[in-house]
């Protein structure tokens, strides 16, 4: 298990590398001058090459990215050229309100998506299982803007329960969580279904019935259990996409997270701030990704025995 974690571990910093050096080239070669942007286009060629040896945008591309890279390294992602804040405190002041918003959406899509496919699962062919499916169905296609919009207009114009946009209480989170996770726990719960269906027909399940088991200690005890790679597979890749793709949502409740942050930075061509974002949402992702394979060969050893090739 140590050689599995310290293998994948160095895949990890290596895909971050990776990440890094190819976003921080892709922006030095994008047309446009952050620094005429910032001073404006009555500023002088004096005044701009001033401003650029004070950034050290005038040295070396391959010197920039090594400095920065460094830098980095050391907790330091540079000064964001418009907000004149370090970018660490801008995206760490972001992110408190995209984790939350996150963090409850997945815990929201994760319940309720393995519940509904377990209760679909066990009713297979039912009226239940119909109606269940039916609503998942309806999720996946349902895009998170009109979610957010549809929700508005009932919950918050109409019916006046919750507020509309904003950040303040928790209620203010409640429309943007269901707006961010319908989709997400419509996914779980087709994949959580199919997974249970497999498990519920195998020979295993109607032996542990015969030995007088509840039938729903037999269902969630060793249905559930044998059932969890492909729902931790779906679970580990949404968790990425979930902190890393709330930005219409959080554009249409007004909440100042990383994805509206990012926005603006783009908007305004603050490298120091686009890169940050990037090497933010990558982190999350080869987080999410490494979690994923460790749980895989904690549920299944034969992955991690067979050289995590599996």
């Amino acid at each position: 298990m140590r050689d599995f974690l310290i293998r994948r571990a160095l895949q990890a910093v290596a895909v971050m590398l990776c990440i890094s050096a190819i976003t921080f080239f892709v922006l030095n070669v994008v047309p446009g001058d952050p620094v005429r942007i910032m001073l404006g286009d009555l500023a002088s060629e004096e005044a701009l090459e001033t401003v650029r040896h004070r950034m050290g945008l005038d040295q070396p591309v391959f010197v920039q990215y090594f400095n920065w890279l460094t830098n980095m390294l050391r907790g330091d992602f540079g000064d964001s050229y418009f907000q004149r804040a370090p970018v660490i405190q801008l995206l760490g002041r972001s992110l408190a309100v995209t984790a939350r918003l996150a963090g409850f959406a997945y815990l929201f899509a994760l319940i309720s998506g393995v519940t509904i496919g377990v209760v679909a699962a066990v009713n297979h062919g039912n009226a239940i299982d119909r109606i269940l499916m039916s609503i998942a169905v309806l999720g996946i296609s349902a895009p998170a803007f009109w979610v957010a919009l549809l929700l508005q207009i009932v919950f918050a114009l109409n019916l006046h329960w919750l507020p509309l946009s904003g950040t303040k209480t928790a209620a203010h989170f409640v429309l943007p969580v269901i707006a961010l996770g319908t989709r997400y726990f419509a996914s779980i719960s087709r994949v959580t279904r199919t997974a249970m269906l497999e498990v519920l027909s195998q020979d295993f399940m109607r032996t542990a019935e015969a030995k007088g088991l509840r039938k729903w200690a037999v269902i969630l005890r060793h249905g559930l259990r044998n059932a969890l790679i492909p729902i931790i597979t779906i679970a580990g890749t949404q968790l990425g996409d979930i902190f890393t793709g709330s930005i219409l949502v959080e554009t249409i409740f007004s909440m100042n997270g990383v994805g509206s942050l990012m926005v603006n930075s783009i908007n305004q061509r603050d490298l120091p701030l686009i890169e940050g974002g990037v090497m933010y949402i990558a982190l999350i992702c080869v987080v999410v990704y490494l979690i994923v394979d460790v749980l895989y060969a904690v549920v299944d050893p034969r992955i991690r025995l067979s050289g995590g090739e599996a």
